[in-house]
């Protein structure tokens, strides 16, 4: 239990009071003291002490009264919030400066624009810069689709009735089913933030599901890597970037960290070479064994990695070295037209993008290395986002599974 006194510790016949705060634990006593806003003077602190507060009409001593009730209260809540081990003299003075300099509160918009900013700050020292740039980019269109309503989005009504419009409105903007499911889930996230914080939300939010629809994933198999490989290109870009494009196919990493491989960032350990990063997109530390295909790319190159090639330069590239490579079976697929994908049959060579090769390593080893260490390789959080990755369903994974009872 703690108590709080107030003393006038001058000689002076004016003063600000000071204010002590006593409390046992574990046997021990105890006083913390720091000063105070409370300015009185010596005769009234004597009239004080010597008439009932409650009593008197005296309306200087009734406004002192007033204040140190009001600062005991404030200071014994926020004690009683702490452990006391915690509790000494700077706690008291920070207190006191909170009591007197209390922080704004900042309101939490309800419209679901304006609370995207609200979370983008809130959340400023956890969220990466593309993390920020999904957001962005996810807030552009609900800011276009809000003006095309011609009624706010509120968080409280994102529900069955705005999933439909919402999907009626991506469909008369020709985006593709799944763009459309996962930036409504991406939207039902940020609401679930939005609750978190203490906001209200649809009853009807878990239930509106927009199921995905299965698309083949895109990839490069070990043979057309194979002839990649071989394929002499007719220039050095291009065979700066077919090189790369190894390299991302025998490492399972994004452009982001493999083209900022290195050679300083390799160690060798029982003969066998790793590289070692920091994914950027996740900050994860990585250890990766070098697979021996990259190992010859840097032997060609005098133990060198290829030029660094800008990221649009490089999806251009590697177009041109698949169809040199003849990497033309008809697929169907997503192809980027007027900042959209358009989803149609291509010949494979078209619709090869940076990202290819990081599924290509994952489709490619899925029952040849185990699960657990592709996904360490390729950063995945869960199975279930890996298997989703590379096109797997459940009876892909039974006739995995089958192998093991012959």
């Amino acid at each position: 239990m703690a108590t709080i006194s107030f003393l006038y510790r001058s000689e002076k016949p004016k003063q600000k009071l000071e204010l002590r705060l006593l409390f046992s634990h574990d046997k021990i006593n105890y006083v913390f003291g720091t000063n105070t806003k409370i300015e009185v003077s010596k005769e009234q602190w004597n009239k004080y002490h010597k008439k009932n507060p409650q009593k008197t009409s005296d309306v200087n001593i009734l406004n002192t009264k007033s204040e140190i009730l009001k600062i005991e209260s404030y200071i014994l809540t926020e004690f009683e919030k702490q452990s006391p081990t915690e509790i000494d003299k700077n706690w008291l003075i920070n207190i006191v400066d909170s009591y007197y300099n209390p922080k704004k509160v900042e309101a939490i918009p309800t419209d679901l624009i304006s609370f995207f900013d609200y979370y983008l700050n809130y959340r400023k020292n956890q969220l990466n810069a593309p993390s920020i740039m999904k957001y962005k980019t996810i807030q552009m269109k609900l800011k276009e689709f809000q003006a095309y309503r011609k009624q706010t989005i509120l968080i409280k009504n994102v529900n069955e009735a705005f999933m439909n419009e919402f999907v009626d409105y991506y469909k008369s903007k020709n985006y593709a089913h799944n763009t459309t499911q996962r930036e409504f889930s991406f939207i039902k996230t940020i609401c679930r933030k939005a609750r978190f914080l203490g906001l209200e939300v649809s009853h009807q939010l878990e239930g509106s599901t927009i199921k995905p629809k299965k698309v083949e994933s895109i990839y490069l198999t070990t043979e057309e890597l194979n002839n990649i490989e071989k394929t002499k290109q007719d220039s050095l870009e291009l065979e700066n970037a077919k090189d790369w494009l190894i390299i991302s196919a025998y490492s399972g990493q994004r452009i982001s960290d493999f083209m900022r491989f290195s050679i300083d960032m390799i160690r060798t350990e029982n003969d066998q070479m790793y590289i070692e990063f920091k994914q950027k997109k996740t900050g994860k530390a990585m250890t990766v064994p070098l697979h021996t295909k990259i190992i010859d790319i840097l032997n060609k190159r005098d133990f060198n990695f290829p030029k660094k090639i800008l990221d649009q330069e490089y999806n251009s590239l590697i177009k041109i070295v698949c169809e040199k490579a003849k990497i033309n079976e008809i697929v169907f697929g997503g192809k980027q037209k007027d900042n959209r994908k358009v989803y149609d049959n291509y010949k494979k060579h078209e619709l090869v993008t940076s990202h290819i090769g990081r599924r290509s390593f994952a489709t490619n080893n899925y029952g040849i290395i185990p699960t657990s260490y592709l996904i360490y390789i390729t950063g995945h959080k869960t199975e279930v986002m890996f298997l989703n990755y590379i096109g797997k369903n459940n009876k892909d994974l039974a006739i995995e599974v089958a192998k093991y009872f012959k």
